[in-house]
């Protein structure tokens, strides 16, 4: 393949596109189960219970400190496995490429992609590209599905939540909001804040072992806030955060504290939040201390049986009720 950039010839089923799947993706993400002759393939699943995810990807830019869009396609696919108590083994990947994008680029991303389904321990067995005209895309959007199995017996739920109940975040929070706004150079700010994206998967092995382990959720778009929103609409029950426990790194509270953003409310993209029974909260906490991306996890709250709302402490003893979100603060972060 010639070309340096992509035209809408190779989305028209041809030459082009042939030469496209061949030499960038099915290059890159090679293994026995793909087929790309084939209109859908055989997956081997072994016993369990069978877990699918869906999502997509829509950032800008495409490459930021710490990653880009396909390795976070890859990782938000998984982490959504993950903490749902699934071992993820398959995706599909749909390739939305706008008329323009450099190919070099695109070779970058779908490399990366492929690395991070590597070293996850996944397989990229189906997909799909469409070009659409210049100015109708953000470059490449990417949408993807994910299939996992989950052990008989794992049942993770905001159901299963109680009075009393503690809350675990498993690193700093808004890391990667903080980086790809960087990224942009927007508000004529520089730093050397790099996104949090990660698989999470060690992390959510550690506590499945917990029968304390109420539910696991990743706090993507919204942050932490909307998750515990999310905690207090299915329960009806209330979460006091201490806002002193919260692990913010100092850069991004600086960022932060100078555009007037809230760090509960960016999202991360390899941080867990966890809900433990009370007395297996410690214990929890000091398995994810054991591991590289556990070691800043601390109890941040707890669950109450008050008004179904969020409150904030603050360190001197204060109390601020942290509303449900309504604007983006950062549009194209994941």
């Amino acid at each position: 393949m010639q070309d340096t950039h992509i035209s809408l010839a190779h989305g028209n089923g041809g030459r082009y596109m042939r030469e496209l799947i061949e030499q960038v993706f099915a290059h890159h993400l090679a293994n026995p189960l793909l087929d790309i002759e084939a209109d859908a393939v055989p997956m081997p699943i072994p016993e369990g219970e069978i877990m699918l995810t869906t999502d997509g990807f829509t950032v800008q830019p495409l490459e930021f400190p710490g990653g880009d869009i396909g390795a976070l396609a890859v990782h938000g696919t998984v982490n959504d496995l993950a903490v749902a108590g699934a071992t993820p083994l398959y995706l599909t990947l749909n390739a939305l490429i706008e008329e323009g994008l450099e190919i070099a680029q695109l070779q970058r991303v779908i490399a990366s992609l492929a690395r991070s389904a590597r070293e996850t321990g996944v397989q990229v067995v189906a997909g799909d590209t469409k070009v659409v005209p210049r100015g109708a895309g953000g470059g490449l959007y990417l949408s993807t599905s994910g299939v996992g199995v989950r052990a008989p017996g794992v049942r993770l739920s905001m159901r299963q939540i109680r009075e009393g109940d503690a809350i675990l975040v498993s690193g700093p929070v808004g890391d990667h909001a903080v980086a790809v706004l960087l990224a942009r150079e927007q508000f004529g700010l520089r730093g050397n804040i790099q996104s949090d994206m990660a698989c999470v998967l060690p992390l959510t092995r550690a506590l499945l072992t917990f029968a304390g382990l109420r539910f696991m959720r990743d706090p993507t778009r919204g942050g932490l806030a909307t998750v515990l929103h999310e905690i207090c609409r299915a329960t009806n029950l209330g979460v006091q955060l201490e806002e002193a426990a919260i692990p913010v790194n100092p850069a991004v509270r600086s960022v932060c504290d100078m555009l007037g953003y809230e760090p509960l409310y960016l999202a991360c993209e390899g941080r867990v939040v966890a809900v433990v029974a009370p007395d297996q909260a410690q214990t929890a906490l000091a398995a994810w201390h054991t591991l590289p991306l556990g070691n800043h996890a601390a109890i941040v709250g707890r669950v109450t049986n008050k008004v179904p709302r969020v409150t904030l402490e603050t360190p001197i003893g204060g109390r601020r009720t942290l509303e449900e979100l309504e604007d983006d603060p950062l549009p194209r972060i994941c």
